[in-house]
């Protein structure tokens, strides 16, 4: 990867971080100011539940459930390792663990924002802000379509593929929002981050996958 190519990359980075630290700026300081944001949303995604809709979130958000990502997480791992793909098993492994697992709790501890103050149609402990479930999606099915081309050669499945996983990443943040445990923002807030850590990370992994595949390293 070109050093060009990088910038772009760790400008996309930049950007998501600033977005991020916008709406963590107002979690903090003047949460009132996100109402607007976050009310009209929830009323456009709440304003009708349904046993249909409810069935339909209440199993979409499993997908990003700790125990699930845990569980796919340790599978994909070892099945990237087995087959000799080191470098794509260990960046799963640090985006999906480390920089989730650490890190989202790190910073629900820091902003420590309630949830919602509606029905809950699932169980959810702890605060609000970022979003774990969003975070942890992004971060996790992020990764593999980050990974796609360098598995699925045909172009036309493979972005099918990536647009199949990027509508998973999607309605996993609306289902969070669907069963009340999430202000939309929360939801920006964790795909913001995720989407930061990858942009800031894939030139890295391009550049020592290289080494692996080419150089023997």
């Amino acid at each position: 990867m070109t050093k060009n190519k990088q910038l772009y990359w760790h400008y996309a980075a930049s950007l998501c971080l600033l977005l991020f630290a916008a709406i963590a700026y107002f979690v903090k300081s003047n949460e009132a100011i996100l109402a607007g944001i976050d009310n009209p949303i929830i009323h456009l995604i709440r304003g009708n539940l349904t046993d249909g809709k409810t069935a339909f979130f209440t199993y979409i958000t499993k997908f990003a459930n700790t125990i699930t990502i845990i569980l796919l997480t340790g599978v994909a791992f070892l099945f990237l390792y087995k087959y000799k793909e080191k470098i794509a098993a260990f960046w799963l492994l640090i985006n999906a663990a480390l920089i989730q697992g650490l890190g989202n709790t790190l910073l629900k501890l820091f902003f420590n924002r309630p949830r919602p103050s509606v029905k809950h149609l699932v169980s959810a402990g702890g605060t609000s802000f970022p979003s774990g479930h969003a975070m942890g999606s992004m971060l996790f099915y992020g990764t593999f379509i980050f990974l796609m081309p360098k598995f699925i050669q045909n172009k036309i499945l493979c972005l099918a593929i990536q647009i199949l996983l990027g509508l998973l990443i999607l309605g996993i943040g609306t289902s969070r929002i669907y069963v009340g445990v999430h202000y939309p923002t929360d939801i920006l807030g964790g795909f913001l981050m995720g989407a930061a850590w990858l942009f800031f990370s894939y030139p890295y992994f391009k550049k020592y996958d290289f080494k692996q595949q080419f150089e023997g390293k």
